[in-house]
């Protein structure tokens, strides 16, 4: 072959042209199958060069019915209760692209004034942030935020041709159910409520006294509020908190037009409270309509990190084995370790937390355990770090 480099190349051309000419028969074959009627024997045999004599019609029969067998050997199987696979199934999705059930078509209600299409690149981040699997797992760090925020800027952009910053309570309904049909039609976990506690008052106004954008901006100084979260620090916000105290001084004012914050009594504090919360509601509704979409998304994000950071959400269970194994008087301290172990574990199990959350939540139980009279540092015995408390751990 070294002395016939033509010859060579020859027969490689003729080698890749054969395989060529087979693909391109293959495919013709396969378009022929699929357009084939069962009934037409004969045309089948026609196309794909098979020719009997007229005289010998059993042998024409057998050879339409090999070729049948043959060619439904080429077709993938398509079960009656299932979506179709590929016909190449090797050819997988890209391991970045959420798998999503895509044969589940939402049922909306058609009454809802929300925009869904026009924040559709959210409503798929939503989704795949609270992916059915991991929702659960990463519903306090991840999934409930998105959600949250998503709902604040939809009712948000709604407000500019709503003129309100609420929707009541029959349009609340019909639009959280629209919202969960199409997270679920995309892959998302259907239990989203219970597992973000969202209800469909959490889109109403609340007991806020203040929901028209033409009240609002005539109440609030706006033009403070947009300089203080305009944008904001995720690093710098937590510590210092100026978006956080501007949302809060325009609640405060919103809730003023009710009643007067300074003639409350002190029976009247935890209403003022729920007030207040309520119109921050509002406050955030309208930042989401003066920002751009993705903007107000981080500054919601960001606000929403200062707050879970700095509580621990893990629930402590019953301690008694922990005390009986580390109590006063106990010296075994293998059995100490395997106690501690053991319900560090199942706080582990309940929740992915930050790093800042891990620390809350070593910090709390390090109260329980000295409420306990477990006066020894457990957590450096038996080797106990934050990254113990999480499931990224």
């Amino acid at each position: 072959m070294r002395g016939h480099p033509v010859r060579s190349l020859h027969i490689c051309g003729s080698i890749l042209l054969l395989v060529v000419l087979f693909f391109g028969v293959f495919k013709k074959l396969v378009g022929l199958v699929c357009d084939l009627n069962v009934s037409s024997n004969l045309s089948l045999s026609a196309s794909i060069g098979i020719h009997e004599s007229s005289g010998n019609f059993l042998g024409d029969s057998k050879s339409s019915a090999l070729a049948e067998r043959r060619a439904d050997l080429l077709l993938p199987e398509i079960s009656p209760n299932a979506a179709p696979q590929p016909f190449l199934p090797l050819l997988a999705p890209s391991p970045l692209t959420p798998f999503t059930n895509i044969s589940i078509i939402p049922k909306l209600s058609g009454t809802c004034v929300l925009n869904f299409t026009a924040l559709s690149n959210m409503m798929m981040v939503t989704s795949t942030d609270c992916m059915a699997a991991f929702a659960p797992v990463l519903a306090n760090v991840v999934c409930c935020p998105q959600v949250e925020a998503t709902l604040v800027i939809l009712i948000g952009q709604s407000s500019k041709y709503t003129n309100s910053l609420a929707l009541n309570g029959t349009l609340a309904a019909h639009c959280l159910s629209d919202f969960q049909q199409i997270l679920v039609g995309q892959g998302a976990n259907d239990s989203l409520s219970k597992i973000c506690s969202i209800h469909s008052s959490n889109l109403t106004g609340g007991s806020c006294p203040v929901s028209d954008v033409s009240e609002f901006e005539s109440t609030v100084e706006t033009s403070n509020l947009l300089a203080a979260c305009g944008k904001v620090d995720s690093v710098n916000e937590c510590c210092q908190q100026v978006c956080q105290n501007a949302i809060l001084d325009a609640a405060r004012k919103l809730a003023e037009k009710a009643y007067s914050l300074l003639s409350l009594d002190g029976s009247h504090v935890l209403s003022d409270h729920t007030r207040i919360n309520d119109c921050k509601s509002i406050v955030l509704r309208w930042l989401g309509s003066k920002l751009e979409p993705s903007r107000a998304k981080e500054v919601l994000r960001g606000i929403s990190n200062c707050r879970i950071n700095k509580v621990c959400p893990l629930k402590f269970p019953n301690m008694s084995r922990v005390i009986e194994g580390c109590g006063a008087g106990k010296s075994n301290q293998t059995a100490c370790c395997s106690s501690v172990e053991s319900y560090v574990s199942h706080l582990q199990r309940q929740s992915f937390v930050t790093n800042l959350q891990a620390l809350n939540c070593a910090a709390a139980l390090g109260v329980r355990l000295r409420k306990a009279n477990i006066t020894e540092n457990v957590y450096s015995q038996c080797h106990i770090s934050l990254k113990d408390f999480s499931l990224q751990g």
